[in-house]
């Protein structure tokens, strides 16, 4: 699934044009990343300029893939199963729902066409993309791929 650029105008014009940061913001975010690289959206945050959701609110207008809340998602355990811990921590996404031959996922970064393409060839399935923060994402890795408890361990709980 390609991406499906909606507008032209970057991250940070949008985050600015819809009140989140000003352009001193933005221009001393955008100077960091001259500096150091890394995505515009992650710098912004990590300066607490803007929260994680608000830049998948703004990539999400930006490219039309919608936006979905994780943290209160049920994701289930089979669905899961179709992508690796190790992809799903790499690319920052998670699998959510498969219906018939589509795939859909939740991603950070819906721009990064490697991944989408690489979990096309790995599950032979058509990939639909949401956009979801990086924390959501991490916290449903660590809920879903955390290891089984025994019954030994299970028994000493109670």
């Amino acid at each position: 699934m390609k991406p499906k650029k909606k507008r032209e105008k970057p991250l940070g014009q949008i985050l600015v044009e819809r009140g989140i940061i000003v352009n001193s913001q933005l221009q001393k975010a955008l100077e960091l990343q001259y500096q150091q690289g890394g995505l515009i959206g992650e710098i912004i945050v990590e300066l607490g300029f803007a929260k994680e959701e608000d830049i998948a609110h703004c990539l999400s207008l930006q490219f039309g893939y919608p936006y979905l809340p994780l943290e209160n998602y049920e994701v289930s355990k089979e669905v899961a199963k179709l992508i690796s811990k190790r992809v799903c921590s790499h690319y920052c996404l998670i699998p959510i729902d498969k219906v018939e031959n589509s795939l859909t996922i939740a991603m950070a970064n819906p721009l990064n066409a490697q991944a989408i393409e690489d979990l096309e060839d790995a599950t032979g399935c058509d990939i639909q993309v949401f956009v979801a923060t990086p924390s959501d994402i991490r916290q449903v890795i660590k809920r879903l791929f955390q290891p089984e408890k025994t019954e030994k361990e299970s028994e000493k709980s109670k």
